[in-house]
């Protein structure tokens, strides 16, 4: 059995879902309105403030795509009521960022600037010069932004340089020895 797949989603207050014909979920909430379709073979009901995911048969398809389901649920709901965030920094000698209306601008050591334009419903903030944070009410959208800034320059390992998640361990390794 799927012990995610399993797990009962609580609804918090101020948030409200529809489960309309062929599973097409509605998530409404103090952060905006999120919609998805989910698989016609899968069993979503709404009872209270409780969603509950089950499954017709234990085929291999259905049983894949139980926890999959739940977990994209629970994060719509999550979205909607609290959203998601990333922080993600820089490390090197003159790389640093900054906004320009719709456009987060980088510089990273190249001869040009990496200028990169904000998706709809997400937002960017830049604290420090260094310092970056993508958030949204999508964590698909909220993870692929993020991974694309750090995309441009990934940590290298000698000296460190480049940009990573703020919880991220970049592995050092030693470099050439002095005769």
């Amino acid at each position: 059995m799927s012990r995610i797949g399993n797990k009962v989603i609580q609804v918090p207050a101020g948030v409200t879902v529809e489960v309309a014909k062929n599973n097409f979920v509605t998530v409404k909430g103090p952060k905006g309105q999120l919609q998805q379709q989910f698989n016609e073979v899968l069993n979503i009901k709404l009872e209270g403030n409780e969603i509950t995911i089950s499954r017709p048969n234990n085929e291999m398809f259905t049983r894949k795509i139980h926890g999959t389901t739940r977990a994209l649920l629970f994060n719509m709901v999550k979205g909607v009521s609290e959203g998601f965030k990333k922080q993600l920094e820089i490390r090197g000698v003159g790389y640093r960022a900054q906004l320009q209306g719709k456009l987060l601008v980088l510089q990273l050591g190249f001869s040009h600037n990496v200028e990169l334009e904000i998706p709809a419903g997400l937002s960017v903030e830049v604290p420090k010069n260094t310092d970056i944070i993508v958030s949204g009410m999508d964590k698909a959208a909220v993870g692929q932004f993020a991974a694309e800034i750090r995309e441009f320059r990934k940590p290298e390992p000698y000296k460190g340089k480049g940009i990573r998640y703020v919880d991220e361990y970049v592995a050092r390794k030693a470099g050439k020895t002095a005769k």
